[in-house]
């Protein structure tokens, strides 16, 4: 068996995917597979910052309807729904360990994403990775929840600016209807007896994070058997692909370096 790739090697030839929910199609290469749920308001492409592959693990954006190159299709008004389509979508491509990464809103996506495929008997996810959200029986808290459309413009410029692009009037009125769906959505969303899960999880804290503490996601544990990690950084510092998320991954989806194929 070859090697597998790590974050610095020459990523093979991307092809792109077969999958409305994916943007490339996955390496059948890889030893593992991480699915990126795009954070509230954003597409796949917010995830361009970071390597294809993180060690063995490969990683692979979601693109939601909504977005980008899926403008056209309704947004899904709950998290449920989402999770409903979502299951079905990634489905061919679990077919290796793997793991769901979603930060804020879009770690109660891929929470919900976890439920159903479990619910319908399918391959488990090796982990899930969830950065900066409250439990869900603790929300919806946070303070997007009660922004202006102003505000809310606001906020969207400067991650525009922290994801390395240009703020666009035009482009930011696009985002601003996106992210208020994702945003009522999140509003919709309480589960006071949420399913246990029979999967990993790893409650991702950020030190400078103010609007979700790392002291708040003590939750989690509710949900499964939980792992509580605290990284340096802020909100947004994920969208950066810090050498320390990327170790997470790496640790959490594949086996110790001396345990791996060669």
């Amino acid at each position: 068996m070859p090697s597998p790739p790590h974050q610095h090697d020459t990523p093979p030839t991307e092809r792109p995917s077969s999958s409305p929910w994916l943007l490339r199609e996955p390496s059948a290469d890889a030893p593992a597979r991480l699915f990126c749920v795009p954070y509230s308001g954003c597409g796949a492409s917010m995830y361009r910052r970071w390597p294809r592959f993180a060690d063995g693990v490969e990683i692979c954006p979601v693109q939601l309807p909504g977005r980008e190159n899926r403008i056209r299709e309704r947004p899904h008004e709950t998290y449920q729904a989402l999770a409903d389509d979502l299951a079905d979508g990634l489905l061919p491509y679990l077919d290796r360990p793997y793991g769901l990464f979603g930060h804020c809103g879009a770690a109660l996506a891929a929470y919900e994403t976890a439920v159903r495929l479990v619910e319908r008997g399918h391959r488990l996810p090796t982990r899930l990775f969830l950065s900066s959200q409250v439990a869900p029986q603790d929300g919806p808290r946070g303070r997007f929840l009660g922004l202006t459309d102003a505000e809310l413009r606001e906020e969207i410029g400067q991650l525009t600016v922290q994801l390395g692009g240009e703020p666009v009037p035009s482009l930011i009125d696009l985002t601003l209807g996106i992210l208020r769906e994702d945003i009522e959505a999140n509003k919709r969303y309480h589960r006071p007896d949420p399913p246990r899960l029979p999967v990993a999880l790893t409650a991702l804290g950020w030190s400078g994070d103010f609007e979700v503490p790392h002291a708040t996601m003590g939750g989690w544990d509710r949900c499964g058997d939980t792992v509580f990690d605290v990284l340096e950084g802020e909100h947004y510092t994920f969208t950066e692909a810090p050498a320390a998320l990327l170790d997470r991954f790496t640790a959490g989806l594949l086996p110790t370096t001396a345990d791996r194929p060669r």
